[in-house]
């Protein structure tokens, strides 16, 4: 059986960088918060979950997908973007069900639960005062 678009509960884009593109990774985050209502998570410098490169991540409601990722896939530059859905399966969330923009980079899905609650929409930390 086909799985639920009602099973998406939201989605994350995790925004990978390394020393030589964090000045691109904050001039996204900027032109993110500009455009729009996400919520934008702390950096990471230090590897976590089941990331295998520094990166932060965009928490946002599944309305925003139309948009948001079309305007990531223009304006990445020359870092790697991880979309995921969150439903109640984080591994194949961050495996199976993703989607990458620029490289792909690895993922340790040994990191990662089989099975989880969904992650719901978070508030938006940002106040968006440009259009996408």
């Amino acid at each position: 059986m086909p799985h639920d678009l009602k099973s998406i509960a939201s989605f994350h884009a995790h925004i990978y960088y390394d020393q030589e593109t964090r000045a691109d990774a904050e001039q996204l985050r900027n032109w993110i918060g500009e455009r729009f209502a996400v919520t934008l998570g702390r950096w990471h410098d230090a590897l976590v979950g089941p990331h295998e490169r520094a990166m932060y991540q965009v928490a946002f409601a599944v309305e925003l997908f139309a948009t948001l990722v079309p305007w990531l896939m223009l304006n990445h530059g020359r870092l790697s973007v991880l979309v995921h859905p969150n439903t109640t399966h984080p591994l194949a969330d961050h495996t199976a069900h993703a989607l990458w923009i620029g490289a792909q980079l690895g993922i340790r899905g040994e990191k990662l639960p089989e099975t989880s609650e969904a992650e719901l929409p978070l508030a938006p930390n940002t106040t968006p005062t440009l259009p996408a």
